[in-house]
């Protein structure tokens, strides 16, 4: 509680991750981070004002979605 007697609570957030980090991620060209936001089939796309940002969690469990787990050999 604070002197007012109100309780505070403090937000903890992931940095969002721009298309530019995206891209270098996941070794895919910028285009193709730009292609998947206005076509779908990327990652969930957060638009914060007129920019473009990726949660880590929503990057990690897209990638679990889409990725193979089989291991060759």
């Amino acid at each position: 509680m604070s002197n007012n007697g109100t309780m505070q609570t403090t937000t903890r957030r992931r940095r969002l991750m721009t298309p530019d980090e995206l891209a270098d991620y996941l070794g895919v060209t910028l285009h193709c981070v730009y292609a998947w936001s206005s076509r779908g089939g990327g990652p969930n796309v957060l638009r914060v004002g007129a920019r473009l940002r990726y949660r880590p969690d929503d990057v990690e469990a897209w990638l679990d979605r889409v990725t193979d787990s089989r291991v060759a050999g």
